[in-house]
């Protein structure tokens, strides 16, 4: 590879951690690398509409984006990446992808990939947090102790024993909070996929599938671990949070829009809904409708997958990807609405 045929590599965001920088330096002899360590979306669409450019926009052919620089740009836009004419991926040091407008990718041939299952322990484990936070009342708990009041002023929770857990998406996330919920004692976990998962998965976790409708009827618990798409985008919405339940508790890990928070908020103060779990929110990092004042919601800053060992891997993960491309191969982790540029994509 001669220094004119190298990739242009254009970095957003920064690493964290001694071991992905020292891999990203130890890529840096197979790539020329233009690095935006921080920015904001006013000051990067400055950039990218300016007449002389500090980064060589038509030459970059890959797009390298860090957890952290979602914040920074906000969401790319088909107008956003009109200015990368020569770009052939984007690879994501994450797991969500719901910022990249894949649409426009497909079209153009710009793969993407990102670090799906790498996130799953850690999302697993603040699900199963917000389920037991949300049925015992623990929020409400530390919020009276720092008061000054004690056991007596607490209001009585509920236990996960004997409850049916309903699981919406039995991906890798949505299986691994099963194996968490099993052990607490609960009842039936019911589960409901865009595609019935095999017999034999469904027998080694103990879960029963069963349709939509009866997920929302049948569920004490909702656990959501669906992806946000056209298709998602408030997949739980009034309808649906009507079918509940009565003194249902609805957890998301998911993603902000999956759920309505508006209309769960109405069934919440009209006493359908028991209680909820956030660690997404639908137009974060605003807190929109009241949330952050009721007790009866537990709230986290989209910090399900916020450890030094989950971002550690993270990075490693998509950095393996840029590797691989950079010596001739293909990404590992290519989404699945791109699958078929696999092998294709943009020359």
């Amino acid at each position: 590879m001669t220094d004119d045929t190298k990739p242009h590599v254009l970095l957003i965001g920064e690493f964290e951690h001694t071991a992905s920088q020292s891999f990203l330096t130890s890529l840096l002899p197979l790539m020329h690398l233009h690095h935006l360590p921080t920015t904001t979306p006013d000051s990067f669409r400055t950039l990218l509409n300016s007449p002389a450019p500090s980064i060589p926009l038509s030459k970059i052919t890959h797009l390298y984006r860090t957890f952290y620089s979602f914040s920074q740009t906000g969401p790319l836009t088909p107008s956003d990446l009109s200015h990368f004419p020569s770009l052939r991926r984007i690879i994501l040091g994450a797991a969500g992808y719901d910022s990249i407008p894949i649409p426009y990718c497909l079209e153009h041939g710009i793969q993407v990939s990102n670090t799906p299952d790498v996130t799953e322990s850690a999302t697993a484990d603040t699900a199963l947090y917000l389920i037991l936070s949300a049925l015992r009342g623990f929020n409400r708990s530390e919020r009276i102790l720092r008061s000054g009041g004690w056991l007596r002023d607490c209001p009585l929770g509920h236990e996960p024993r004997g409850k049916t857990i309903g699981v919406l998406g039995l991906g890798g996330i949505g299986r691994e909070v099963v194996k968490r919920v099993k052990p607490l004692g609960v009842g039936r976990v019911i589960y409901h996929n865009r595609r019935r998962v095999d017999a034999a998965v469904e027998k080694e976790l103990g879960v029963e599938y069963v349709t939509f409708e009866e997920l929302l009827k049948e569920a004490d618990v909702l656990t959501i671990h669906v992806p946000l798409s056209e298709a998602t985008y408030h997949v739980v919405g009034e309808k649906e949070i009507a079918m509940m339940k009565q003194g249902a508790v609805v957890v998301n890990t998911a993603r902000g829009g999956v759920v309505d928070d508006e209309a769960l908020v109405k069934a919440l103060e009209e006493g359908r809904v028991a209680a909820a779990g956030f660690d997404v929110l639908e137009g974060e990092p605003e807190v929109r409708w009241g949330l952050a004042e009721r007790e009866d919601v537990v709230l986290l800053p989209h910090v399900g997958t916020h450890t030094v060992e989950t971002r550690t891997e993270m990075d490693l993960r998509g950095l393996r990807n840029l590797r691989a491309v950079l010596e001739g191969g293909e990404v590992e982790d290519l989404v699945v609405e791109l699958e078929g540029l696999k092998g294709k994509g943009r020359k």
